[in-house]
Order: structure tokens, then sequence, then C-alpha cells
């Protein structure tokens, strides 16, 4: 066995304690509806560690995220798989301490987040370094109930000594492997396009790593766009990408992917991105920001009418389906 990486281990890869877990974790069909609120209140306390699922700006659980930064959570780990806006958020909130990073601080091409790139600068959050395709072959090995899968990924790099992986020789060829060790995070945040009472699930559009996220994660919520009857889970089961035994609680949210966007539904809110980030050239300002669109709006129907309300939404949607014709409806 080769030298390992130089950084820390947040979650260990024990396969049997998170066997014993899930072998107790009950599977009765039973209504998992709640609000996000109860289900924030009730499944992630501070010191967690947090996956959360989408892709970039695409599927994000905006909703979610705003209440576990209204909440206060504190002292989160963090999977910073393929993480922008919801990171963005979490950093707002000075959610969490230690970051498995992969993608961090950018929002890909609108430019990258002062307030969360000022808190990796001040070393307020601990960090080790990943790729993405790794984050995400880790939570496939904590899906497949094994301590961690072999890959090239990483070999030679600055990444593979920064992070916490292992370099491995293969029994088989000899040559050399990297292993990624299993992620199992504590509680896992996603959202669908749709939903029933139960907890399946159906997405439309890339998927990413949320099956695997679902499966390696000790609870699971979900937000979705809509609650659907059981019988039309029951009419397309190939449907369900994520079923109701994975998941712990559902939150009908529309629009809760907003200001990001969400495949088939509605485009991102590139304006409200961008006030994100001009808000953040200023600390005071940007404090005053996330006062206004967080901490003063209740719940995420209210922060969605301080966004623009339906009129808004309404935009997104026409530019989802028919690009450039969105804007200015009358």
């Amino acid at each position: 066995m080769g030298l390992p990486g130089s950084s820390r281990l947040f979650m260990p890869p024990d396969v049997n304690a998170a066997r014993e877990f899930f072998r107790s974790k009950s599977r009765r069909m039973t209504g998992k509806l709640t609000t996000a609120r109860e289900a924030v209140a009730r499944m992630v306390h501070d010191g967690d560690y947090l996956a959360v699922g989408g892709f970039g700006t695409n599927r994000i659980p905006t909703a979610l995220l705003h209440e576990v930064v209204r909440q206060g959570r504190k002292r989160l780990g963090l999977s910073g798989h393929t993480a922008t806006h919801d990171c963005q958020i979490l950093a707002a909130g000075d959610c969490f301490d230690r970051c498995d990073v992969a993608y961090v601080v950018g929002l890909e091409a609108r430019g990258l987040s002062r307030n969360a790139r000022r808190i990796f600068e001040e070393g307020r959050v601990a960090v080790t370094e990943w790729s993405n395709a790794a984050l995400a072959w880790r939570y496939r090995a904590a899906a497949m109930g094994v301590p961690f899968l072999p890959a090239r990924v990483m070999l030679g790099t600055d990444t593979a000594r920064r992070s916490a992986a292992r370099e491995i020789t293969c029994p088989f060829t000899g040559i050399r492997l990297v292993a990624l060790p299993a992620l199992f995070p504590d509680v896992a945040l996603i959202h669908v396009h749709r939903a029933d009472v139960y907890g399946n699930c159906q997405i439309d559009g890339i998927l990413v790593s949320d099956l695997d996220v679902a499966r390696a994660a000790r609870r699971v919520i979900v937000s979705a766009e809509r609650i659907i009857a059981g019988d039309e889970i029951r009419r397309e089961p190939a449907r369900t990408v994520i079923p109701y035994f994975c998941v712990d609680a559902v939150v009908e949210v529309p629009y809760g992917g907003y200001p990001g966007n969400t495949a088939y539904e509605y485009f991102s809110d590139e304006d409200h991105l961008r006030a994100w980030l001009k808000a953040e050239e200023d600390p005071a300002a940007f404090a005053e920001f996330v006062r206004s669109y967080i901490f003063e709006t209740p719940d995420f129907p209210a922060y969605l009418e301080r966004c623009g309300g339906l009129r808004r939404l309404q935009e997104l949607r026409w530019m989802e389906h028919f690009p450039g014709r969105g804007e200015g409806l009358a």
C-alpha cells in the first residue's frame, strides 16, 4: 500500500456500522409528507455531515438549504460535489466548518462567490480535496456497502496528495490504483420532480449521483416539485429513481430548486444569481441581503414572492420551454 493523502478523512468508511444502521431502518411504506421546517428541525443537527443532490445549479434543494440556514445549523460537514449555489447558501449562514472539496466557491460561468471564498481563505473550513468523479465513486462505494472502490482517478496529481485516499496495488495486475473510501453522510438533501407521499421519487433529466447519495445517507430529506399519487408511481415503476425505503421525509415545494434551474420545469434566474454575487462584494451589504431574503422570509413561498412571485416564475418557465421568449411576459 502506498502513502496516504495528507488530509483528514471526515467520515470513516465503516461499512459494518452502516450495515447495522440500515438493517434497523424501517422499510414500512408509511406517509412521510411534512414541511421543510419540520424536516430540518427533526433530521438535521449541529455537527452532521451533509450531502446535497443535483448538479451545479441544476435541481438543487434550495428550499431545504434555506431552512438549514434559517434554523441556524452550525459545524456541519459538507460534500462539495458539483456545489455552486448550495455551497453559497450554506456559506452565507456560516453553517459548515469542514468540506470534502471537488467543486466549490464557483458558480460556473457566472463567477466566484466572494463570501464562500473568504471563509475558505480565512481557514474557517477544514478542507480535503477530491475530484468530482472521486466523490461520486465514494458515494457509490457506500451505496454498494464496500469500504472503498479502486480507481485511476487523481493518480499523480496534487489533488491526490491533498486528499485522504490511499494508493494501492491491484492484486490481479500489479498496477497502481487509488482506493476511494466510502462516504456515508448523516443527511442528504435532494430535490426531485415528483414524489409520492411514501418517498418514491421521479427525476427528469440528469441524475448525477442522487441515487447513490440516497442509498449512502443515514437520513434523506426530499423536496419535490409536486406530489403525485402512489398509483401513478406504480403505473411506471421504471421511472422511480429513488425508492421509498431510502427516504425519511418528503416536502412538496413547487419551484423548490429556484434560483437554479429544474430541467423541463423552469430556467435559472440569472438576475437573482447575479444579485447574490453583487451583494457579496461588500460584507455589510451581503449581510443585509441574506437577512432580507432568508432570515426575514418565514418560508420558501415568501422568498419566491420577494424574488418576483408568480410573474417571474412564469417567465422562467417560458424560458425553459421556449428559450428567448420568457423575458417580459405580458
